[in-house]
């Protein structure tokens, strides 16, 4: 379901063997490779990816459009299995994952957000309250009777956030939860993921974003993606400042710049 408050550990095999520490390690991912369609004409969305990603990091991915950031989001989050190759997570994290257009149901504000919790088991009664407790954190709590699709783009954003938040995530994927919404709510959205993934060390934060000053902000790490194939995964200095990505990858580098055919 695409819907921002679906929690839960992501698809995949439980660790064994010699894999790495799930203690720390979120997301491991060995040679995984998404493909869509008929075998005969699949179109592969991610090819041989393999990456680590701990607890605690702030990861970006950057890339063109159609690169696979968005499915390799879907693929962190459950949502998308892989076609080959495998993910390794721990099933017990909570994780929330929100997109770029949230889902929004013909509810209130309030209700929007209780729902999600009492889908995890909270009761109702409860969820209510910890669903006013979470548009009191983003701000909006003067709306909660709201019908919600009556709300601004940036304010369904920040109840998306609210959902996202009530559920005390572990884990927060965002797909270009930005992309489409004016400057001043741009702002207030990225100053709440900031909020957010501040709260708590051990929060891990993956998002997507074309915009490159909120990658400056926000991430510690920039994994670049090109058809579906990580080419560069960086520190956030070294991507933007370093001689690295001009020397190992040329065409990382001219996507900075902008000079990407």
């Amino acid at each position: 379901m695409d819907q921002d408050w679906v929690g839960g550990g992501a698809a995949g095999e439980p660790a064994t063997g010699s894999s790495p520490s799930l203690s720390t390690r979120v997301f491991d991912l060995q040679a995984a490779c998404v493909h869509f369609g008929h075998p005969a004409r699949a179109v592969r969305a991610l090819s041989e990816v393999s990456l680590q990603i701990d607890a605690g990091e702030r990861v970006a991915l950057v890339g063109a459009n159609g690169c696979g950031k968005s499915t390799l989001l879907r693929l962190l989050h459950g949502l998308t299995a892989p076609t080959s190759g495998q993910i390794h997570s721990e099933a017990a994290l909570r994780q929330a994952m929100l997109f770029q257009k949230p889902h929004l149901m013909r509810l209130s504000v309030q209700a929007n957000i209780a729902l999600g919790l009492w889908l995890r088991g909270t009761p109702w009664k409860q969820a209510g309250v910890q669903a006013l407790a979470a548009l009191a954190r983003v701000g909006l709590l003067a709306l909660a009777q709201r019908s919600a699709r009556q709300l601004s783009g940036g304010q369904q954003q920040r109840v998306a956030m609210a959902r996202a938040w009530a559920l005390q995530p572990q884990v927060l994927l965002l797909d270009e939860p930005t992309a489409s919404l004016d400057p001043h709510a741009k702002r207030e959205v990225e100053s709440l993921i900031e909020a957010f993934a501040s709260a708590s060390q051990a929060m891990t934060l993956v998002f997507a974003s074309h915009n490159l000053g909120q990658v400056k902000r926000l991430a510690s790490r920039v994994i670049y993606l090109e058809q579906g194939r990580v080419l560069a995964d960086l520190p956030v200095h070294d991507f933007f400042s370093g001689p690295l990505l001009q020397q190992q990858f040329p065409a990382a580098h001219l996507f900075v710049k902008g000079e990407l055919v």
